[in-house]
């Protein structure tokens, strides 16, 4: 991929989701990447379904435009070829439960001192310090510790687990952000950076609403459904056929909201003039909104509503939200290749540049060990 960090090499020792979700971002954005897998087994995520032809979708969605080389960083010889790369490297990315690459000689310490510039990204669980840092850690139990699970969800109902694994993602997200930081801050200094990221913290970086209420009130946010805490009308409300979401986030877009719908009385009446009134009498305010949409359905009422540029929309399932025409045409389905099951669509970047064409392909999907004989060619 052609992109604004062309000519980089990333050492991708990651698996499952949290690192290649990173390195795939640093892959879209052009940055050459060679994934070290471990000989015979290779990332954990090859073995996860869904399957096409005994291949893992999975795995192939966050791998494409990788190059594949199986090296065991416990043998000496296997350390040589990896110590040939990591000095061309610009950037090291792994997520070993912290204290494994010290164990095999490849730790910050001992690899900064051999390659100053080389900026060296952990993402684990718990981070590097803290009395949880051994422990292993997969996405939901950081959903759960972090906070997210517990206003995830309704009113009294079970624990709910955030519908995809954000707790890998924002780590992958943030990790990628680091780089792209300490990249900016080598070209001043001249110098390599440790990025240490934890799962559990990005957790707690997220909470937004929920952390600002406990913080400044004291207040333990719980589960709300699909209502905002704090604005209102800005929710799932039921209409002739399914749902409509409305986000009416301001006095201007509730009085449009009410003059679409009839009630322009509502507007100015004392219990939901302002935002702060509309969130404390919220239950009472559904029901009129529910009342007035009961005899549209909800194609209907979008219709109306995007004419007057009031925030709504459908709630797709994964089928509508991938053929959404907007995905379309902003190239979010994209295509790789894989020698054995040939084309394969996945996600697309969602960083656009203007600078920089956002192909409409990646490049291809690799097999286990698939590029030894040109990566032992090129680094010997």
């Amino acid at each position: 991929m052609n992109g604004p960090l062309k000519d980089l090499l990333v050492v991708d020792l990651t698996r499952v989701l949290v690192g290649p979700y990173c390195t795939m971002i640093l892959s879209d954005l052009g940055a050459r990447v060679i994934k070290i897998e471990a000989p015979g087994i290779g990332d954990d995520s090859r073995g996860f379904g869904p399957f096409i032809d005994n291949y893992s979708a999975y795995f192939m969605s966050l791998n494409r435009g990788k190059e594949s080389i199986a090296l065991n960083l416990k043998n000496e010889d296997d350390k040589k070829i990896f110590e040939k790369i990591l000095a061309k490297a610009d950037i090291l990315v792994e997520n070993f439960k912290p204290g494994t690459l010290e164990k095999w000689g490849f730790g910050w310490n001992e690899v900064s001192k051999k390659y100053p510039r080389l900026i060296y990204a952990s993402a684990s669980g718990f981070g590097q310090t803290g009395p949880l840092k051994e422990l292993p850690a997969y996405d939901m139990v950081v959903q759960g510790m972090g906070g997210l699970m517990s206003v995830t969800g309704h009113p009294n109902s079970e624990p709910t687990r955030v519908g995809t694994s954000i707790g890998d993602i924002t780590a992958g997200l943030f990790t990628a952000i680091g780089i792209n930081a300490a990249l900016y801050d080598r070209q001043k200094t001249g110098k390599g950076t440790f990025i240490d990221v934890s799962m559990l913290d990005c957790q707690i970086a997220i909470l937004e609403n929920a952390i600002a209420r406990y913080l400044s009130k004291n207040e333990i946010p719980e589960p709300m459904g699909s209502r905002h805490p704090s604005i209102a009308p800005f929710e799932a409300f039921k209409t002739k056929d399914s749902f409509l979401i409305i986000a009416a986030g301001n006095d201007k877009l509730f009085k449009s909201l009410c003059e679409v719908l009839e009630i322009p009385n509502i507007a100015t009446d004392e219990m939901y003039k302002t935002n702060s009134l509309r969130s404390q009498n919220i239950d009472k305010l559904k029901l009129i909104i529910e009342n007035k949409l009961q005899y549209k359905n909800t194609d209907e009422w979008i219709k109306i509503m995007e004419n007057l540029k009031i925030p709504c929309g459908p709630i797709f399932n994964i089928k509508q939200a991938v053929e959404n025409p907007q995905i379309k045409e902003r190239n979010m389905i994209i295509k790789s290749f894989h020698k054995k099951i040939g084309e394969f669509e996945s996600a697309g970047n969602p960083i656009k540049m203007s600078t920089y064409k956002d192909e409409k392909t990646r490049g291809d999907i690799p097999d286990l060990d698939e590029h030894r004989d040109k990566i032992l060619k090129e680094f010997s």
